[in-house]
């Protein structure tokens, strides 16, 4: 505490030095002078808010990239925060078994679900059974159970994850098999906050 008190009064004291050098230097009428002073005012505050503020600026970049791109933005090792899209969904991109396959987070399913085609690419063992009626809210749908090997979601790794795989459905869902696993999962405003 001690040291940032004199380190922002060192600040300070640079600020009003650099300030009287210029104003001497200059020799100018006083409103001139005032304008300067002021000048030299504004810029020096604004530079010590950006300084002040560093970190904070920092996550509202990340922010405001996030907003732009769609893109989670990943807040420490294990903590992730996802924008809700304008669809009014949590998107993201994981990983399963290395490949990445864009899901749907959803709360109210019971089991992370890919289509067949993402299941083939990312060497989801299948074969030809069908042998489980799930109901979603398209109604009633055969999927067959297997398991991944790793889903990897922004640094958040689960290894052998019980999967559906649903004929045809190009909707891949990141169920609440996945989400209880986490430490923690909220919603917070606009955010889906995820932490492993």
């Amino acid at each position: 505490m001690t040291n940032d008190l004199q380190l922002g009064g060192l600040y300070i004291l640079m600020a009003f030095m650099l300030l009287a050098g210029a104003m001497i230097g200059r020799r100018s009428p006083l409103a001139k002078g005032i304008t300067s002073v002021l000048a030299f005012i504004v810029i020096f505050g604004a530079g010590f808010i950006v300084f002040s503020f560093r970190d904070d600026l920092q996550y509202v970049a990340q922010r405001l990239e996030s907003e732009a791109t769609g893109k989670p933005v990943r807040m420490a090792e294990g903590r992730i925060r996802v924008p809700l899209a304008i669809d009014g969904h949590f998107w993201v991109q994981a990983e399963v078994n290395g490949v990445p396959v864009d899901f749907l987070i959803d709360s109210g399913a019971t089991m992370t679900t890919i289509g067949r085609a993402t299941a083939e690419l990312a060497g989801v063992p299948v074969g030809d059974q069908r042998n489980q009626v799930v109901r979603t809210g398209n109604g009633l749908i055969r999927v067959a159970r297997t398991s991944a090997e790793t889903v990897d979601l922004g640094g958040i790794q689960r290894r052998d994850v019980r999967l559906f795989v649903a004929d045809g459905d190009d909707l891949n869902v990141l169920g609440m098999n996945y989400l209880t696993s986490l430490k923690r999962w909220s919603v917070e405003g606009r955010w889906l906050v995820l932490e492993g």
